[in-house]
């Protein structure tokens, strides 16, 4: 979140929170990529209500795909 931007800490703090189901505070974070991964694979896979309860994954190929029809 931006300083003096209010409206952005709800998402940031419920990302936080997410991430704290697989880091929880006073765990080291791990250099280990593939567990990385999985984590924001999890997390990209998670449907929101914001987006028509479709994944972000499922939204940035949508847009993907819109984008290469409406252009080719």
């Amino acid at each position: 979140a931006h300083p003096h931007s209010p409206w952005e800490r709800g998402t940031n703090e419920n990302t936080n929170r997410l991430i704290r189901e697989y880091l929880p505070k006073g765990v080291e974070i791990t250099s280990h990529q593939p567990y990385l991964d999985a984590i924001a694979d999890e997390l990209n896979d998670r449907p929101r209500a914001t987006l028509g309860y479709l994944t972000p994954r499922e939204v940035f190929t949508r847009l993907l795909t819109d984008n290469v029809a409406s252009t080719g």
